[in-house]
């Protein structure tokens, strides 16, 4: 059996709770993990005045693999979490897509009244290393009245192109449907340019369905027809915000897992629930844990590990179905740890039953 190095770093709030979750889960489908944890979060921020330390790439950059908890934590500002650790971690190891699979999971019910599961299945491909994310710009004339602030959005050819063609081949993977969001009816250079590069990309695949559609309509697609959705590729803001809002439609943030690939493979991925660290109900045993044991299958799938990644997603389907086991934002009593269990238990029969053991 191969063995893995893999960093944790659980970070605040309800993300230290689902972290010991997902663990629990993967060290029960795939014995041959080493786990690392690293204590960098806002609460290390408010002692030491860093989310992480100087060579905080560095000291990751041997992993096979990151698992992240949501970071957040009341003082700390969200811009001070994101650009103090997140987005670092992503530049630094070509970490250029994000990918957010959203779907209805078995016995969850869709903010969307009389839809199933084959009408919400999403795959959501995110740019994650430049785009409206960018830290060039800054206030000038401060304190006058004449003070403005200046943010700068970065599209470059390699960029656009490396994660349009992402896309296509996901899309092509999948029901060979894929929707750009742009909005170039206003923003006159960024968004034009977008398209004219999708437009580009999409004659390499021929078989491949296209759509583009301005954010704003896409939004509401998501909302009225989201069985005409497959995959959507999106600039870093709009898949942002896009992948949120599918995830509320498919069941809410508790349920959605996100990846941070380095497709070249050249370092290592990161791998995180789309929510957050929920510091209200941190500690209290109640947070859903399934959005972060789903990104830990997401990360077995990207080592390669397939067998142990099915088996994952099977057990979170299969205990989801039961109904017997839930938190109470699925409508149960169960804790954190009952559910991790429940899932950990089930993952590995699954496990046993697909490698034979």
């Amino acid at each position: 059996m191969r063995t893995y190095r893999i960093a944790t770093i659980p970070g605040d709030g309800i993300g230290v709770d689902v972290t010991v979750e997902a663990v629990k889960v993967l060290d029960r489908v795939l014995p041959g993990i080493n786990w690392t944890e690293f204590d960098w979060s806002c609460e290390n921020y408010l002692r030491t005045g860093a989310m992480m330390p100087a060579d905080g790439p560095e000291q990751l950059a041997g992993f096979d693999a990151i698992l992240l908890g949501a970071v957040g934590f009341p003082g700390v500002p969200d811009h001070i979490s994101l650009w103090g650790l997140l987005i670092p971690l992503r530049r630094a190891f070509g970490q250029y897509v994000n990918l957010r699979p959203v779907r209805l999971l078995p016995g969850t019910k869709s903010a969307l009244r009389d839809r199933t599961a084959e009408d919400l299945d999403i795959l959501i491909v995110r740019e994650n290393s430049e785009g409206e994310y960018s830290e060039i710009g800054g206030i000038h004339n401060p304190g006058r009245p004449d003070e403005f602030v200046l943010q700068e959005s970065v599209f470059t050819r390699t960029g656009c192109e490396r994660i349009i063609r992402y896309a296509f081949d996901r899309a092509a993977e999948r029901s060979g449907k894929l929707c750009s969001a742009t909005k170039s009816n206003g923003l006159i250079h960024s968004m034009p340019y977008w398209d004219s590069i999708f437009e580009r990309v999409a004659a390499e695949y021929p078989a491949v369905r296209t759509r583009q559609m301005h954010v704003d309509a896409l939004a509401a697609e998501i909302v009225l027809h989201p069985d005409r959705l497959d995959v959507i590729v999106g600039s870093n803001l709009f898949g942002d915000i896009l992948s949120d809002l599918a995830a509320a439609v498919t069941g809410g943030l508790g349920l959605a897992p996100s990846g941070n690939i380095n497709p070249a493979a050249d370092a290592p991925s990161m791998f995180e629930a789309v929510h957050g660290s929920a510091p209200d109900i941190a500690g209290l045993g109640i947070a859903d844990p399934v959005a972060q044991i789903l990104a830990g299958a997401m990360l077995l799938s990207h080592l390669g590990e397939h067998t142990a990644a099915a088996a994952v997603d099977r057990a979170v389907c299969d205990v989801l179905a039961a109904g017997t086991v839930r938190t109470p934002d699925l409508g149960g009593t169960a804790t954190t740890a009952e559910l991790g269990t429940a899932i950990a238990d089930r993952a590995a029969e699954l496990a046993n039953a697909l490698t034979g053991a």
